[in-house]
């Protein structure tokens, strides 16, 4: 038998609306992976915190109404699944969009895995390699 070890990640904030809001059909492999404990998604109160402000955009409270769902299913699943840890040192790469910069820094620090569609991320994912980081917009882009 073999034993399953844990993979470290980071998730953005557009990635955990896709899995709990949106339930876009690229996550079942990543919501599998966080409900048997495959992997370690790591995240900090700001990045909680971000999420929290996301969920009061009026486009997502629409979306959410007619889900049926409200901020706090939301913010449940993420204290479910997330490990909040401090905030990180800088990373030796800085992002052209300061708002992912605190995504980078943890992923960094970890040297795992950076789950993200945000265009300015992906742009980083050669420089971040250097440094022990895996870029991907779906989490199958990380294991397959």
């Amino acid at each position: 038998m073999t034993e399953i070890t844990s993979q470290t990640i980071v998730l953005d904030t557009n990635i955990v609306l896709d899995l709990w809001l949106y339930v876009d059909p690229a996550t079942p492999d990543l919501l599998e992976a966080l409900t048997s404990q495959r992997v370690d998604w790591v995240a900090t109160q700001a990045m909680r915190d971000e999420l929290e402000r996301v969920l009061t955009y009026p486009h997502i409270v629409l979306r959410m109404h007619k889900s049926g769902l409200v901020a706090e299913d939301v913010l449940a699943q993420f204290d479910r699944f997330a490990r909040v840890v401090p905030v990180a040192d800088r990373a030796p790469y800085v992002c052209k969009d300061l708002d992912d910069q605190k995504f980078i820094d943890l992923a960094c620090a970890y040297s795992c895995a950076l789950v993200s569609k945000d265009k300015a991320v992906l742009t980083m994912r050669n420089r971040l390699a250097r440094v022990g980081v895996s870029v991907a917009s779906r989490f199958a882009g990380l294991v397959g």
